[in-house]
């Protein structure tokens, strides 16, 4: 494989040398660079070979395709949110202030990054009781497990996750757009390679997140239009308590 790796580089020419070896996280940076000056329809392979000096079909080495990359990309965001500041929040320091502080993070992605937060907000996460823009595995257990900390029952905690990340969604993807960012879906790539299915929920590996094992079946359960009703409801009550000041 080194081998093959040194006579592709040769073969790319010298661009490739003038801009420094290819690897799968340089081209996710490079993607999404290209994503936020221009939006998420303006990547295609094509380009992105070109930004890199090489041809486009020496990307699937490290990427399976535009599927793929889009995914890659959003994981690779994902991963920068903190639930915790370093372990410096303690659960003495309040359920509010914990809430607070992760709204504030995910609210600084989105403002960094608004022509990909839509990409977050709106594609389909690994299975289907990931709610964007908590996606991940570890987003999805910090969070369970602070609220738990702070005094939440699993119930609780499984409602506060529902409506903590509606209330995220509908407001950054207004503040993204106000931005100029596209919230229209991104038209979906043929799945060119081996990339990860989307809700590929019976495969999803959940082993080392215990209280995800735990509350699996509860955050699985649909209580939409319940939610819906309850939130209508605290903003007409908010809304009401305004006028009467």
């Amino acid at each position: 494989m080194e081998l093959e790796h040194t006579v592709d580089e040769v073969n790319d020419g010298p661009r490739r040398g003038q801009r420094g070896s290819l690897s799968r996280e340089r081209i996710i940076d490079r993607a999404i660079e290209i994503i936020d000056s221009s939006g998420p329809s303006s990547l295609t392979m094509r380009r992105l070979g070109q930004d890199l000096g090489v041809e486009a079909m020496s990307l699937y080495r490290y990427i399976n395709g535009r599927e793929d990359l889009l995914e890659a990309v959003i994981d690779r965001l994902v991963d920068e949110l903190n639930v915790d500041p370093n372990g410096r929040m303690a659960p003495l320091d309040g359920w509010q202030a914990f809430l607070q502080w992760i709204a504030h993070e995910v609210r600084r992605l989105a403002q960094e990054h608004p022509n990909a937060f839509p990409l977050i907000a709106t594609r389909h996460p690994a299975a289907p009781w990931l709610r964007p823009p908590l996606r991940s595995l570890r987003m999805v257990q910090e969070f369970l497990d602070g609220l738990v900390a702070r005094g939440f029952t699993d119930d609780q905690a499984v409602a506060a996750y529902r409506s903590f990340t509606s209330f995220l969604l509908g407001h950054l993807l207004l503040e993204s757009a106000a931005r100029g960012a596209s919230t229209a879906p991104v038209e979906e790539p043929f799945n060119e390679g081996d990339a990860d299915v989307p809700n590929a929920n019976a495969g999803l590996e959940v082993a080392n997140y215990p209280t995800l094992t735990r509350l699996r079946s509860k955050l699985s359960e649909d209580h939409t239009d319940a939610e819906f009703e309850k939130a209508l409801e605290a903003l007409l009550e908010r809304m009401d308590l305004d006028l009467s000041q």
